[in-house]
């Protein structure tokens, strides 16, 4: 039970870690670290989701309380809700330490400019995904027309868009084609 609970709190603190963007930019990790970890199926994730969005507070820390409370009752919401908010505690008391310094560095002000694009690309495709699993409940898109053979076509799509889009506009940036991709990337993998 104790080494569950560990497991349970690394699991939450990695998401915690890891997401910037706040709690829908966490949804897509939640999802790869405990639906593919078997914790809980799709289905019951998105009742969390709709649970956790329905409860006051922050959606992370609801959903790390509802799954944990899932697998293990009190102590297993106890481990995931800390796991979750732990990271984002001690970043936040590192840079209350180091003062402005941390803050103004142009360094840190790149980061967060290069990590903008990913945290919008996180959040719409949850709202994308969600959208389309609330029209379409019972379908499995990614079976339905993406997978054959054990070959992944959707990436051969998007690799395929965006190098025909580079290929006819010579001139577009780098930041441009992250969000183009990203963009691609929430709709083929929401929608199929």
């Amino acid at each position: 039970m104790i080494l569950e609970l560990l497991n349970l709190f690394w699991i939450f603190f990695k998401i915690g870690l890891f997401t910037f963007g706040g709690g829908y930019a966490m949804i897509p990790l939640i999802e790869e670290e405990i639906v593919g970890g078997g914790y809980v199926s799709q289905s019951l994730l998105y009742d969390f989701i709709g649970i956790a969005e329905s409860t006051p507070g922050p959606i992370a820390i609801n959903m790390a309380t509802f799954i944990g409370t899932n697998q293990h009752g009190v102590l297993g919401a106890m481990a995931a809700t800390i796991g979750v908010a732990l990271p984002s505690f001690i970043i936040i008391l590192s840079i209350a330490t180091l003062g402005s310094k941390f803050l103004n560095s142009r360094i840190v002000n790149e980061a967060f400019k290069g990590l903008k694009p990913a945290v919008i690309g996180l959040i719409l495709s949850v709202s994308f995904g969600l959208m389309i699993r609330g029209i379409f409940p019972n379908i499995d898109f990614s079976k339905l027309i993406f997978e054959f053979a054990g070959f992944n076509f959707k990436n051969l799509i998007i690799l395929t868009l965006v190098f025909t889009l580079v290929f006819i506009r010579k001139k577009i940036s780098p930041v441009q084609i992250i969000g183009i991709s990203a963009l691609l990337g929430m709709i083929v993998y929401s929608v199929f």
